[in-house]
């Protein structure tokens, strides 16, 4: 199937300094693209990769499970950790849970996170009745583009498949699982008004991680899909201000990128 117009991942070579960005479940590097662009124009490495099923039609994400896509942003991990010096992660959604399992499995090898609106939890009644309806129902009404900036769509899917969304759901038990091995420093910017993922799940993260640099930042003018709605230039400069204080060598490698 062709990839969806705008939803094509996203590979920019820059310096020693290197960003994975995760995009969240049955949406695209679309969401991310901003964020990546920002940071490449700033002279990092940066990698956006489309995770399998997602950004071409709901019903190919009926064919994989939370290990297909934990397995594309691993295998770009490792491809920037040979790259690059120093590696930082971020992610949206479930972008975030992805995250965070890098940064439980991978330890030193990742130098900061930044998290924003992460999914910790299916929640509901309807989280309890996945495991039966997935094989009665193909799918079900869609979560994309929670946006409050007017004019502003994400490049998603309309449908939620179930087989996937009940995958998600025993995925997110697993990080929640693995979540006191998070010790890098930790960024986490949350919407209050979020209609996809409340903010209890933010502050199940935050309550669970062994990361002891930590920041909490609120997004009070944002829906979920915060990295395209007004916050967005917001999430970019903390994102950069944090690598920044972290990885020195970043703002060396701007000075040598917009000077050239």
């Amino acid at each position: 199937m062709p990839v969806l117009p705008g939803a094509e991942p996203y590979r920019h070579e820059g310096g020693e300094v290197g960003v994975l960005l995760c995009h969240g479940f049955t949406g695209s590097p679309q969401s991310l693209r901003p964020w990546a662009e920002y940071l490449a124009e700033r002279g990092l490495t940066v990698s956006l990769p489309l995770l399998p099923g997602h950004g071409t039609r709901w019903e190919d994400m009926q064919l994989t499970t939370w290990h297909d896509w934990y397995a594309e942003v691993d295998r770009a991990l490792q491809e920037l950790l040979a790259r690059c010096e120093t590696v930082f992660v971020f992610g949206l959604s479930m972008g975030g849970a992805l995250t965070l399992r890098l940064a439980a499995r991978h330890g030193d090898a990742i130098r900061g996170i930044v998290l924003v609106n992460p999914g910790n939890k299916v929640h509901g009644l309807a989280a309890h009745a996945l495991p039966v309806a997935r094989h009665l129902v193909a799918s079900t009404k869609g979560i994309a583009s929670d946006i409050a900036k007017e004019g502003v769509t994400e490049v998603g899917y309309d449908r939620v498949p179930l087989h996937a969304a009940h995958s998600l759901r025993r995925f997110f038990q697993v990080v929640d699982a693995e979540l006191p091995q998070v010790t890098q420093p930790l960024v986490l910017l949350h919407s209050p008004q979020d209609h996809v993922v409340p903010p209890a799940d933010s502050a199940r993260v935050l309550s669970r991680v062994s990361s002891t640099d930590v920041t909490e930042i609120l997004l009070e003018q944002s829906y979920h899909v915060a990295t395209l709605d007004h916050d967005a230039e917001r999430i970019f400069e903390e994102s950069w201000a944090f690598v920044g204080r972290l990885a020195p060598l970043a703002a060396d490698e701007k000075g040598s990128t917009s000077g050239g």
